[in-house]
C-alpha cells in the first residue's frame, strides 16, 4: 500500500517583517526562469549571481554573517545614474521579491514623483522625531530618508535601534517607485508562510505576532512558487523557461545576522 502525499509544516506570521527572511527560491527562481535573469554554476560557493538581460543589474546573495546578504547593483543610465539596494538575512524575501518584481515588470510606471511614504502613512504609521522618519504602529520599524542624498533607511528591531534584526537600504537614484514596492509590501497585513519552525523567529511574543500552525501538502508549496513563476512570466511576452537547474538556495532563515 503506497504512502499518501507528504505533508510539510507550515507556519503563516503576522506581520511579515517579524517573520524571518524565508526561501531564497521566492526571488531567484522567478528572476531566472520567468524574467530571462542568468546565473553563473559555482557549486563550491555558498552564492547566487544573476545578471539581467541587459547586463545592467546584477543582484549578488551572499551568505555572510557580518555583512549584507542582498545587493542589488544598477548601472548607470543616460536619465539616472548608478544605484543599488541591499537587504540583511532577515529581511523578509516577500519584500524582496516586491522590489525585484516591480524592477523587472515592463509595465510598471517610473516616474519620479512616486512617494515610498504614502503606503506608511495609509497603513497609519506616525513620524518619529521628523518628518522625514516614519515609525511603524508596533515601533519596531523605522524608515527615514536622508534629507540630502535621498538615501532610505528601514531598520527593524524589537526593542530599541542598536540591535537590528534587519535592515534595508536605498541608495541615492534608486527608482522611487521601487521603493514604494517595498514599503507596501512592508506594510501588507497578510501573514506569510515559513517552514523553519517558531525557533526561527526572532520573537514569539504574542503582543507582537500571531502564528497559526497548518499542515500542508508539499505539492502545495511548490505550485504556489510555480503560480508566481507563471504570473510573472505573463507580463512578458515569452513563456518562462524550462530549466531544470534553478539557482542554488541558501538557507537564508538560518543564518544569523551579526
Amino acid at each position: 500500500m503506497s504512502d499518501g502525499p507528504a505533508n510539510v509544516d507550515i507556519d503563516y506570521i503576522a506581520p511579515r517583517h517579524l517573520a524571518g527572511g524565508g526561501d531564497p527560491a521566492w526571488i531567484t527562481v522567478p528572476l531566472h526562469r520567468a524574467c530571462g535573469w542568468s546565473y553563473g554554476h559555482d557549486p563550491l560557493m555558498p552564492r547566487v549571481l544573476l545578471s539581467s538581460p541587459d547586463q545592467k543589474a546584477l543582484l549578488r546573495l551572499e551568505p555572510d554573517p557580518d555583512g549584507r546578504w542582498w545587493t542589488l547593483r544598477h548601472a548607470p543610465a543616460p536619465d539616472r545614474p548608478a544605484w543599488f539596494a541591499c537587504f540583511d538575512a532577515r529581511t523578509p524575501v516577500e519584500m524582496i521579491a516586491a522590489f525585484t518584481d516591480a524592477l523587472t515588470d515592463p509595465t510598471a510606471g517610473q516616474a519620479d514623483n512616486t512617494d515610498p511614504q504614502e503606503p506608511l502613512l495609509k497603513a497609519g504609521w506616525s513620524p518619529a522625531h521628523s518628518h522625514h522618519r516614519l515609525a511603524s504602529p508596533d515601533g519596531t520599524v523605522r524608515v527615514e530618508a536622508d534629507e540630502t542624498t535621498r538615501a532610505w533607511w528601514i531598520d527593524t528591531a524589537l526593542h530599541d535601534f542598536r540591535a537590528l534584526l534587519w535592515q534595508a537600504h536605498f541608495s541615492e537614484h534608486t527608482p522611487p517607485h521601487l521603493i514604494t514596492a517595498f514599503t507596501a509590501a512592508l506594510t501588507d497585513p497578510r501573514p506569510v508562510p515559513r517552514t523553519a519552525g517558531p525557533s526561527s523567529l526572532p520573537t514569539r511574543n504574542p503582543d507582537l505576532i500571531t502564528l497559526s500552525h497548518r499542515e500542508v501538502p508539499a505539492t502545495q508549496v511548490a505550485d504556489a512558487l510555480e503560480e508566481r513563476i507563471r504570473s510573472l512570466a505573463a507580463l512578458r511576452s515569452g513563456p518562462p523557461a524550462t530549466s531544470t537547474h534553478p539557482p542554488q538556495r541558501p538557507q537564508a532563515e538560518r543564518h544569523r545576522l551579526r
